[in-house]
């Protein structure tokens, strides 16, 4: 590529950041950094009445967490600014005016109940163009008389507008079927399709990539750059996530966000790993990457046209992968927070996150696989009989009696001791190691299966607590 290449992401605050409005960010920002460009943040905040407090801080929480980092923002200046368009009011104004001049806007006087007379085909109100040939005499007495108005786009008679989008090809509308669309709304602020292409021009984006839901209204943002004499930019149109095969994932109806993900205990870089997989596919089909992996992988020939229904039980099972693959000290720093949630947090938490890490695919399923261990107490003694292991009351019985004299004497607490220690009793009963292993798991958590096994129970519940809990349960057996 010739030029420098500049993406942008402009996310709107008006609620959380939701999986295809990360995706969008992610996918530029992967096309930038593979191509030694500059990604650029812009907050899109020309929709006041939708604004969410906070939403805007959120943004840059986000994009932290996910490691997208941008170059140029709102507390980046980078020569383009302000970044924030609620700021760039009187750009803006200044460029609707000028586009009047140049013949490809016009002032439009038309009341709100005039407009809403307009119904056309299906019940929407198509404007009819009213005031696009006043004479400049009338607008400019009517502007002096103070008279409210908005700046329209003067769409060209018998055109076809047309561009090559660089996932899904040729795109061609007819002028017939644009209408003359609002650039400057009565309040002073731009719309959402005037506010973008003079900032893109302005900022010097070369590839605006963004939702399918754009890919027809497209042509007519390229008449306001022809208009102006500006050059276009590139355009990647991304295809919808699905929430299954016929509903879209939509904020608007609540589907989690990526806050919520990590919330629930996913690691945000698992999560963005995942979420660049809606939709595109490294040519070595590989799944999971680190993001170095995804910038050098990322082409625009992986992007399908197709959409992607989004599965969080593969997710999930993307999130297990990068927890097996920590070391252990980084995945105890992990757990540890939702350890400490649990029932079983006065026990030694860096044993259970041992036993954990195999065994969880999400961090928030810690709580609920570990609770048990605070919650001894008389159970059930049929959990003794096993066929296989031919073991019964008698010989659990025996078993426990077995295990209690194997660790009464032992003064290191540690898994290789404690099995040493168990193997030994057996074998001097004449008893099979797995009988009394199995006995003592049960006696140990009175649950019917655990994570772990015997030894790894006791290691969890320390010297005391497990020598308390098999005399309760030898008790027990009688």
């Amino acid at each position: 590529m010739d030029k420098t290449v500049r993406t942008r992401f402009a996310p709107s605050p008006t609620g959380f950041m939701h999986i295809g409005n990360l995706r969008t960010g992610l996918y530029a920002y992967l096309f930038a950094r593979h191509n030694g460009g500059k990604f650029i943040l812009r907050i899109e905040d020309t929709d006041r009445e939708r604004m969410v407090d906070g939403a805007e801080q959120m943004v840059y929480r986000t994009l932290a967490a996910a490691g997208i980092d941008y170059d140029e923002g709102p507390d980046r200046d980078g020569g383009c600014g302000p970044y924030i368009q609620s700021e760039r009011a009187g750009i803006y104004r200044e460029y609707a005016e000028k586009l009047v001049e140049l013949g490809g806007a016009y002032y439009c006087f038309c009341t709100k109940e005039r407009l809403e007379s307009l119904n056309s085909a299906g019940g929407t109100h198509t404007y009819d163009r009213h005031c696009r040939d006043l004479s400049a005499e009338e607008v400019k007495a009517r502007l002096a008389a103070g008279e409210p108005y908005v700046i329209r786009q003067k769409v060209p008679d018998g055109v076809v507008s047309s561009y090559r989008d660089m996932v899904f090809g040729e795109i061609s509308v007819s002028s017939e079927d644009i209408e003359d669309g609002v650039l400057l709304k009565s309040d002073g602020m731009p719309t959402y399709n005037f506010a973008n292409v003079v900032d893109d021009h302005l900022m010097g984006i070369t590839h605006v990539i963004r939702g399918t839901e754009y890919l027809s209204s497209t042509p007519k943002y390229n008449l306001i750059y022809d208009a102006f004499g500006w050059e276009r930019p590139q355009y990647m149109h991304l295809p919808p996530i699905m929430k299954d095969a016929t509903r879209k994932l939509s904020k608007r109806y609540g589907d989690a966000n990526f806050e919520d993900f990590v919330a629930k205990g996913y690691l945000p870089a698992a999560v963005v790993n995942y979420v660049a997989l809606l939709g595109w596919c490294p040519k070595n089909n590989a799944e999971k990457m680190t993001m170095d992996e995804m910038i050098e992988l990322f082409d625009v020939d992986g992007i399908s046209v197709s959409s992607s229904i989004f599965d969080e039980a593969k997710m999930r099972w993307l999130n297990g992968e990068y927890l097996k693959a920590m070391t252990e000290e980084e995945f105890f720093a992990a757990a540890e927070p939702w350890i400490a949630k649990s029932k079983a947090a006065r026990f030694d938490r860096r044993e259970i996150a041992r036993l954990m890490q195999t065994r969880v695919d999400v961090l928030g399923e810690i709580p609920g696989k570990m609770d048990f261990l605070d919650e001894f107490g008389a159970y059930d003694l049929g959990m003794y009989e096993h066929k296989k292991m031919k073991v019964d009351l008698e010989v659990a019985k025996r078993a426990v009696k077995v295990s209690i004299g194997a660790l009464e004497p032992l003064a290191t607490w540690t898994e290789e001791s404690i099995k040493e220690a168990v193997a030994a009793s057996a074998e001097e009963a004449g008893m099979k190691a797995g009988q009394v292993m199995f006995s003592m798991r049960v006696a140990l958590t009175g649950q019917p299966s655990t994570p772990g096994g015997a030894i790894e129970m006791a290691v969890v519940l320390g010297r005391e607590e497990s020598l308390r809990r098999l005399r309760f349960s030898e008790g027990l057996l009688g």
